[in-house]
């Protein structure tokens, strides 16, 4: 590592985490505020569920390393909730599974270190309006809908109150101006 060591914060999840750091976006406004006082790492990745990132929580999160997050956010949920493809493809996850996985996430995270602190992200609403416009032919079956997304956000939420974990309440948040 170069220079002095500082906290590290990570940002895992979707696309949503991945275009954060899009000009304006919050992982950028995030890294303005904590520059040279925090290293903040990106783990977004585009169409990944909280199945995904179960799969690959080890490497993410290496319990041995030599260095653990002060902080990491963790969002999933907007890909999850999608509505299922006749196909069995896609990233829908069933809502019992999507829970059971984000118990996985916080479980993995809160044990890394006492010292590490989580801040999980739910599932906030969407444009349906503009999602029914812009919908291609792979893609017609898939729904998106703001009755899955709060169905997801409210359930985020729950597990974050039984964990004790923070929580970001997006689905509510967003609605609060009307763009």
């Amino acid at each position: 590592m170069v220079g002095p060591a500082r906290p590290l914060f990570v940002l895992f999840g979707s696309s949503i985490v991945q275009m954060s750091y899009d000009h304006g976006g919050w992982g950028a406004i995030l890294s303005d505020i904590y520059s040279r006082r925090a290293d903040i790492l990106l783990r977004g990745y585009f169409g990944w569920n909280s199945r995904r990132a179960v799969e690959v929580l080890d490497q993410v999160f290496p319990k041995d390393a030599a260095v653990q997050p002060s902080l990491v956010i963790v969002y999933f949920g907007g890909n999850d909730s999608m509505g299922s493809h006749s196909s069995g493809l896609g990233p829908h996850v069933p809502l019992p599974e999507y829970i059971d996985n984000m118990r996985k996430i916080a479980s993995h995270v809160k044990s890394l270190s006492a010292s590490t602190r989580t801040i999980f992200l739910s599932c906030p609403p969407v444009n349906e309006a503009i999602i029914r416009g812009s919908t291609s032919g792979i893609f017609s079956e898939i729904v998106r809908t703001n009755e899955l997304c709060q169905q997801y956000s409210e359930a985020c939420i729950k597990l974050c109150q039984e964990m004790d974990i923070k929580v970001v309440d997006l689905f509510t948040a967003f609605q609060k101006t009307d763009d």
